[in-house]
């Protein structure tokens, strides 16, 4: 199989651009070099993604404002500015972090299913949205990602003092906010009053107390225990009122001259069973028609979260017919306003992270043949690489995810695997027939719970130290809850769009909104 050279990305052009003209960069032709194995790494062929013809690649840079650091966004598929990232590391000569591992964001990948959004929730019709999107920020606070999301015209879920600060400097109006946290402190109670979020969640009377004291104009939304025995992540545990305290809660804050305007519940994280939503759907009917008892007119309707990509439709459609039945409109179209706060559907497929193998142990590797292993199916090689359950794969402990490597590099980096064109990841490895064998992945912290993927099977007599690992779908939950443990950096973020020229300059113009 004949090998190329990937040429070098052009150095991008850094600085703050001071209106929307200034988007774009002219950047120098450049030509691939001849490929030579002595040079650099070899790339196998690559499989173009899209039809359109060759075009130059903007690059924008957006400031962060929190880093001050530039961030720069590149154009193009996402498997290509890693490979460009990952041949431009000298491992032999870098500086201390210089093969961290990195997250790429395609973020038309956003854009994408905020286009799916729209046409599963939107209002027969063409009367505007059915269900409006309130991203979930704990899932992924990326700034570039925020910040598309907000000129999209989302509004945000936000769980604390930290989360509304954050959106509130992108020049979202805090009626966009939903603090939808249930158990709050004071003190951020009184944050929120003092930037204007109004709207937010109780599900016991302590909050409502709270709520008198420190933001007495609150808009306040009930939350509702629901069932999540089909989550992947249940809340029920810790939030949701029981339906026997619908009443007492409305009573004691109808008595605390509160304002409470709807009902919200959240069927869990990662949602599996999109009949969930339908029965959750009906207990809010049922606490809808409470509150009228005791003289509310409640206008809001928060449906939740739980919304994953590969049912979503599905859900979709489930939580149509329920809405119909429950909550219609009038014959003007007119109805409860009904929002909801997705998370991992925006982002979980738009982020993929690279990780370094730096160390590799076992005993195929040292050459003893140990009987008593083999005897017990362990897998013999152990791979460690440059993030782990500290860091961004945090996501197998708390989000309970399974998470998949796929072989980016062999031989120590000198074979460079292309982008499958299928949904098989690993078609390109098993074109090269490499006889596969178990292993396991483990990161790179001093603690034994650091353990990312305890056996898979991996190309293990070709796969060394200094080779890349790629894993797809890293978006959710992984970034947010990332520690520094043993003084391991977070993974950084390098950003790309790869899309058709009108939707990439559609989606630079969102960022520079």
């Amino acid at each position: 199989m004949s090998v190329v050279e990937l040429a070098p990305a052009p150095a991008p052009f850094v600085g703050r651009f001071d209106a929307p003209s200034s988007l774009y960069v002219d950047l120098p032709p450049t030509a691939p070099p001849s490929p030579s194995p002595r040079d650099g790494p070899m790339i196998l062929p690559i499989v173009r993604t899209t039809s359109e013809p060759a075009r130059r690649r903007p690059t924008v840079v957006v400031e962060d404002d929190a880093a001050g650091e530039p961030m720069v966004v590149h154009a193009g598929p996402g498997h290509e500015l890693m490979v460009r990232t990952i041949a431009a590391v000298d491992q032999d000569e870098c500086e201390a972090h210089g093969e961290n591992a990195f997250f790429v964001c395609d973020l038309a990948e956003v854009y994408r299913q905020n286009e799916r959004w729209e046409r599963a929730l939107g209002r027969p019709g063409g009367h505007g949205r059915r269900v409006e999107a309130f991203f979930a920020v704990k899932c992924n606070p990326d700034p570039l990602v925020l910040r598309m999301l907000a000129a999209l015209g989302l509004g945000f879920d936000c769980a604390s003092q930290a989360e509304i600060s954050t959106v509130l400097a992108l020049g979202v109006a805090p009626s966009r906010i939903i603090y939808a946290n249930p158990c709050k402190a004071a003190s951020f109670i009184r944050h929120a009053a003092a930037s204007g979020v109004d709207m937010m969640t109780f599900d016991n009377a302590d909050e409502l107390a709270k709520c008198r004291k420190h933001h007495p104009r609150a808009k306040l939304v009930l939350r509702l225990l629901t069932d999540d025995s089909g989550s992947v992540c249940r809340l029920g545990a810790k939030f949701g009122a029981h339906p026997s305290m619908v009443r007492p809660l409305l009573v004691r804050a109808r008595e605390l001259g509160l304002d409470v305007v709807g009902v919200s519940f959240h069927v869990g994280s990662g949602c599996t069973n999109p009949e969930l939503f339908a029965d959750a759907l009906e207990r809010a009917r049922r606490a809808f028609d409470i509150g009228a008892e005791l003289g509310y007119r409640f206008d809001l309707l928060d449906v939740g979260g739980g919304f994953q990509g590969e049912t979503f439709e599905t859900m979709a459609g489930v939580i149509q017919l329920a809405l119909e039945r429950y909550f219609p409109v009038d014959g003007a179209g007119a109805g409860v306003r009904v929002i909801a706060e997705p998370g991992r559907f925006y982002v979980t497929e738009a982020f993929e992270l690279a990780t370094n193998i730096i160390a590799r142990r076992g005993l195929a590797v040292d050459g003893i043949d140990d009987a008593d292993v083999a005897a017990e199916d362990k897998p013999i090689t152990m791979y460690y690489i440059n993030d782990g359950v500290y860091g961004a794969f945090n996501c197998t402990m708390f989000d309970h995810q399974v998470v998949r490597p796929v072989v980016l590099t062999l031989d120590g980096g000198d074979v460079i695997l292309p982008a499958s064109s299928t949904s098989d990841e690993n078609a390109a490895l098993r074109e090269l027939a490499l006889e596969m064998s178990p292993c396991s992945i483990w990161g790179p912290t001093c603690d034994s719970i650091d353990c990312v993927v305890a056996r898979t099977d991996m190309p293990t007599g070709r796969l060394e130290v200094g080779d890349w690992i790629r894993w797809p779908q890293m978006g959710a939950y992984t970034i947010c809850a990332a520690s520094q443990f043993n003084g391991f950096r977070r993974s950084l973020v390098h950003y790309t769009i790869h899309a058709p020229a009108a939707v990439e300059e559609r989606i630079r113009a969102l960022l520079a909104a």
